[in-house]
């Protein structure tokens, strides 16, 4: 909006309305902007959803210690919304096809956490939809998205060819040519691509879920991971930075460089209400809009492959989950003293405070090496 008024239209007649022609300029009033939205909304909202007694619920086998944070106001990833798509609209070129696919797997898997989050509350609960229920809602988001993504590539706007860390000639097509010229292998085809792209976006919304679990544990590990996508956006886009990293370079992608900025300030001015002791919750509308788009992201851009290292304290907290899981129903042992591994080391003694700056460092750690494997090729 900003960017078509300010630039395109006033631009000729201002010179220095050219700085908002810079993606890294309108990135960082994205990411000011967001976090000062957040900031100044929070305790508006925080209220409000005291007001409307909008409270969390605690699981029962949970560590015993959480009991006392029963009644904190819920669902406020409302707050990180907002503050993503405000500044988004704001400052985005909006004839940017990507962004708005990237602002709808935001949306839909914000939706779907709301519906969850109501009916908790509604039903006075810890527990909301069915699994069943979520997980369909949460593949039908994901299958609009690869739909879209397949109209694009087809358009020539997006390319199927995934980059793949360590390896410069290495980039696996999606999408094979040959397998769409066979009418056999053309439904096929179609298939292994929205199961990859369901996988990887259904994938990073309920690792970001899951590992909620602590008072700023998983949106300060999104401040690092969407710091991450932030790099690799904006170099995914650029012609030049593409083409010395031999990356699959995807033309307008720069923009998703303002989104993931404004996502970057939206989870770092939640942060300054959700950190131990927490005034408010994200909620399942907060963590599985924040996996969503990430994972949607990281599709757009084609380091999917790579978001394992870069929301890889996410990775662990899920595969943790799975792993106690499928020992317990194998072998009837769980191997973690409880889980998401988070809960592991709170049932040990580690106190809450220590985990989360624990788990901040590997996480950053991870995002690091992730960048590092853009030259390490």
């Amino acid at each position: 909006m900003l960017y078509w008024l300010l630039y395109e239209t006033l631009q000729p007649y201002f010179g220095p309305l050219r700085l908002f022609g810079y993606v890294t300029f309108r990135t960082a009033m994205a990411s000011l902007t967001a976090l000062f939205l957040a900031i100044v909304l929070g305790p508006w909202l925080i209220r409000r959803l005291r007001r409307l007694q909008i409270g969390q619920y605690i699981r029962e086998d949970g560590p015993k210690s959480h009991q006392k944070k029963a009644g904190t106001p819920t669902m406020g990833g409302v707050l990180i919304i907002v503050s993503v798509v405000v500044p988004t609209l704001l400052f985005v070129n909006l004839r940017n096809v990507q962004i708005w696919i990237a602002l709808f797997g935001l949306l839909s898997f914000g939706l779907i956490g709301f519906h969850d989050d109501y009916t908790k509350i509604r039903k006075a609960r810890n527990l909301g939809l069915t699994a069943r229920t979520k997980f369909g809602l949460q593949v039908l988001a994901a299958l609009v998205i690869g739909v879209l993504l397949s109209i694009m590539h087809f358009k020539g706007m997006y390319t199927t060819a995934m980059n793949v860390p360590f390896f410069k000639q290495f980039k696996p097509e999606l999408l094979l040519d040959r397998f769409l010229e066979s009418a056999v292998t053309y439904p096929l085809a179609f298939v292994f691509f929205y199961a990859f792209l369901v996988l990887v976006i259904v994938g990073s919304a309920n690792a970001v879920n899951l590992t909620d679990g602590l008072d700023g544990l998983a949106i300060g590990l999104m401040v690092i991971a969407a710091g991450a996508m932030t790099v690799l956006s904006y170099v995914s886009g650029h012609a030049v930075f593409a083409d010395y990293l031999e990356l699959s370079r995807v033309p307008g992608a720069h923009e998703l460089t303002i989104f993931c900025g404004a996502l970057t300030g939206a989870s770092l001015g939640f942060l300054w209400y959700n950190c131990h002791p927490a005034e408010v919750f994200m909620g399942d509308v907060g963590s599985l809009a924040l996996g969503g788009a990430l994972g949607t992201v990281a599709v757009l851009i084609k380091q999917e492959i790579l978001l394992i290292f870069v929301g890889g304290v996410y990775v662990v907290e899920a595969l943790s989950v799975m792993l106690q899981v499928g020992s317990f129903k194998l072998r009837g042992e769980r191997i973690f003293k409880m889980a998401p591994i988070h809960h592991h080391f709170e049932v040990i003694g580690w106190p809450e405070s220590k985990i989360i700056i624990r788990f901040w460092i590997a996480g950053l750690v991870m995002a690091l090496f992730a960048l590092t494997t853009l030259k390490l090729r």
